[in-house]
């Protein structure tokens, strides 16, 4: 895949398939640490033990339309390729975890890419399921709330088109203040 979002919206929408209520993405992004690390967490209905063994072989599926499954698969050989790890832990009942560890200089990682519309492509195809998402850069963090929102607004669903361009001019103009305020502590330190 081109941009790591697109791995992200891919293992969000099989939190979704597993009838999840509450998906949780974190990024933490350390220029210090030369890390960038992406954690999907959801409370579905999660993945038996016998299945998780082989859970990133691309011929393991559980989707009857064909038999080949290269979400988990190909997002593990990113992190992989680029000096980093891949894990996944699931409990059935309890829910399911994948963390993806790249090395953020590392030249064969592909971009995060636009996560302000891969927000709003969640909210919209999540139906009543909840997503918190929060982006740590360098310290500076961003968090983003659909349970917050929802009980701001009184509304049951976010999909109205007023409601869903402003959470795209949110998340990207959150984003791009924790960058600029990294930016700027930069630019002041002795």
């Amino acid at each position: 895949m081109k941009e790591l979002s697109l791995h992200i919206l891919d293992i969000t929408q099989n939190s979704i398939r597993a009838q999840a209520k509450l998906v949780e993405l974190f990024i933490v992004e350390s220029t210090a640490n030369n890390e960038l690390t992406i954690i999907i967490k959801d409370n579905g209905c999660g993945i038996p033990a016998d299945r998780l063994e082989n859970i990133t072989d691309p011929f393991v599926t559980t989707r009857t339309t064909r038999k080949v499954g290269l979400g988990l698969s190909l997002f593990k050989a990113a992190a992989e390729a680029c000096g980093g790890y891949f894990e996944i832990s699931s409990t059935q009942g309890v829910g399911t975890k994948v963390v993806a560890s790249f090395k953020r200089d590392h030249i064969d990682r592909v971009p995060l890419g636009n996560m302000a519309d891969t927000i709003l492509t969640m909210v919209m195809s999540f139906g009543a399921a909840d997503l918190i998402y929060e982006h740590d850069y360098n310290n500076q963090l961003f968090v983003f709330n659909t349970q917050e929102i929802k009980a701001t607004l009184e509304v049951e669903s976010l999909n109205e088109p007023d409601i869903l361009n402003w959470i795209r001019e949110y998340v990207s103009e959150g984003l791009k203040e924790i960058q600029e305020m990294m930016e700027e502590a930069l630019w002041q330190s002795p």
